[in-house]
């Protein structure tokens, strides 16, 4: 036991004088230290306090609190994504690891629209609403980042420009014809709504750094700069075919089919056309074109008979 103390003495030692400090020093501040404790930890009191509602409808809790979760699940993803963009030496293993973790969260979100969609009365809803206009779910951060630390920025580009766009293209003209632009503009005049004007206002140029830094290391192009044999690997493109279709169809549809119990066909509070916006067979947006066949690929987000998406066999 006396070695095993002497040892972690030494450790300590040798980590405090590698980064030039007294190693005495620090332990003699574990003596006026508190314990720590699971609500400092976990911050529960500031996490508790962060709901305030706008009005005094009781659902409106729940709107916040289930949007505050989906917010912290983004972040869990982004931090996953992150590693494998970092990594200089990714494996086959790493990366289905990260992807399974990341689909996970995904899985959680697409299955707890339930939680929204039966846990909120649509009286209560319609009342409180109008006090949340002009924002929107349309201007989660950390969904836009997730969608371009996943794919190349061609395949988050509105359909009908694409042509127009290449590696040359300057990430600012890129930027304004991404898939979702067509959510915040007057189809008429191209004019840009209130919703999207103060989301760019926020967020435009960290949008613009973000894009720059992931423009070559997005979990795309990561898959894409494997050896041909490690691209074959089997556990890889089923967990990025998962991931895909999870987060471009599944979470998609959950989210929309929501949408529809307490809008009808009425306006989001953004104003955006959401119902066109949101279904996948509008967007187009896939992260991974090149692991689905053409057949899957025309088919993507259609509804089947009994009115579930066309599942996606694995590879």
């Amino acid at each position: 036991m006396k070695d095993s103390k002497e040892d972690i003495l030494d450790q300590l030692k040798e980590k405090y004088e590698s980064i030039g400090q007294d190693v005495n020093v620090h332990l003699e501040g574990l003596l006026h230290s508190r314990p720590i404790t699971y609500w400092d930890y976990i911050q529960t009191d500031a996490l508790l306090n962060l709901q305030i509602p706008r009005t005094n409808q009781p659902d409106e809790m729940v709107f916040i609190m289930y949007h505050q979760v989906n917010e912290l699940l983004f972040k869990m993803i982004l931090w996953e994504i992150d590693q494998v963009a970092e990594n200089e030496h990714v494996t086959t293993e790493f990366f289905s690891i990260k992807l399974d973790r990341i689909s996970r969260y995904f899985d959680m979100l697409s299955s707890s629209f339930t939680v929204m969609g039966e846990g909120m009365e649509v009286e209560q809803y319609m009342k409180f609403r109008n006090t949340l206009t002009p924002a929107s779910g349309f201007q989660s951060a950390q969904y836009r980042l997730i969608e371009f630390a996943s794919t190349e920025l061609i395949n988050l580009i509105d359909a009908r420009f694409r042509e127009t766009i290449d590696r040359n293209t300057p990430f600012e003209h890129a930027y304004d014809h991404l898939y979702w632009q067509a959510a915040g503009k007057d189809h008429k005049t191209g004019e840009k709504s209130t919703l999207i004007t103060l989301f760019e206002k926020r967020y435009m140029d960290d949008f613009i750094v973000f894009m720059k830094k992931y423009n070559q290391s997005n979990l795309w192009t990561r898959y894409q700069s494997l050896p041909d044999d490690e691209r074959k690997d089997l556990q890889l493109q089923n967990a990025m075919r998962h991931y895909d279709h999870t987060v471009n169809v599944l979470w998609v549809m959950a989210h929309l089919n929501a949408a529809k119990k307490y809008l009808g066909g009425g306006e989001a509070t953004g104003g955006s056309d959401w119902q066109k916006y949101m279904h996948p067979r509008y967007q187009r947006r896939i992260f991974f074109p090149g692991l689905w066949t053409k057949d899957e690929l025309d088919n993507w987000g259609i509804t089947n008979l009994d009115g579930h998406t066309t599942l996606s066999k694995s590879l």
